[in-house]
């Protein structure tokens, strides 16, 4: 039985034009049943069933939300990214794992530098997923996480919540504003005093819309558009933000579009950062700004 509700929901995800349609459907069948993903594997394997009616109805529930394109985070919940599972749902942007190796690139800085309890702020936080990495990654580290839209700070709460059952330690040590990160009024208080600033802001070109349903059709605008034609717009403000809260030797790691790393790394020499260049991500594209004030 398990086999065949399996090549069903293959079939009507491949159908709504799903990419990973049989990975998708044993994914969400785990979660209807409460199970992991091995589980469902093992199942097929070995021809055991799972769940019951009322599971069985729910997973039913879940694939016809993943036809209609709904993301498969917003259905299960949560999301993986790097040792954390972080909540989410419409009203947060969905983490993506290029941005794990932004957060890689900033904690060996740190760890390269011997920083014992690192200064950290995270621009644009969302689902508080680099922030949240950080703190509970970098023991002793104090983080200062800024999130512009209040719907969505409740995702980055309800993950600090989640987190510090994990780590209790670091409920005192993440503070969350609720502000624009691109004002020089944001966390003005701590000009000059941040080791690293570690941020993935808003940078799609605004004439770049996206093709994935998942994409355009649910992740908050607010998240995704750079507000400029080449989407440079909010990213060179970053960069302007992170200058004045940086100390002297400090670090702006940012995420940034595949077209931008050229103009991004003279954007930021020429307001004053004294060294800077891209970095690569896992497929070897350039995808962050690694600046030196």
């Amino acid at each position: 039985m398990i086999a065949d509700l399996i090549r069903q929901a293959t079939a009507q995800l491949r159908e709504a034009g799903i990419e990973t349609p049989e990975h998708d459907a044993k994914l969400l069948l785990a979660e209807a049943v409460g199970v992991e993903l091995r589980d469902v594997d093992k199942a097929l394997l070995m021809g055991e069933e799972l769940g019951t009616a009322e599971r069985f109805a729910r997973f039913q529930s879940m694939l016809a939300r993943r036809a209609k394109r709904e993301p498969l985070q917003y259905i299960t919940g949560h999301a993986p990214f790097r040792y954390l599972d972080l909540k989410v749902g419409p009203g947060v942007f969905i983490p993506r794992p290029e941005t794990e190796t932004v957060v890689q690139a900033g904690l060996d800085w740190l760890t390269r530098n011997g920083m014992i309890h690192p200064r950290v702020v995270d621009l644009c936080a969302g689902s508080g997923a680099i922030g949240l990495s950080v703190v509970s990654e970098v023991p002793g580290s104090q983080v200062w996480a800024v999130e512009l839209s209040p719907n969505t700070a409740e995702w980055t709460r309800r993950n600090l919540s989640e987190t510090a059952k994990k780590y209790p330690s670091i409920a005192s040590n993440y503070h969350l504003e609720i502000a624009d990160a691109t004002s020089f009024a944001t966390l003005a208080q701590l000009d000059g005093t941040i080791d690293i600033v570690i941020t993935n802001p808003p940078y799609v070109p605004q004439t770049d819309i996206p093709e994935q349903p998942e994409v355009r059709d649910w992740d908050p605008e607010l998240a995704l558009y750079g507000g400029s034609a080449d989407g440079t717009l909010i990213p060179e403000r970053i960069i302007e933000r992170a200058y004045r809260l940086l100390k002297p030797g400090g670090v702006l790691v940012m995420e940034h579009d595949l077209t931008q790393g050229e103009r991004l790394v003279a954007y930021a020499k020429a307001i004053g950062f004294t060294a800077a260049h891209t970095g690569k991500d896992w497929t070897g594209r350039d995808r962050y700004l690694f600046a030196v004030s």
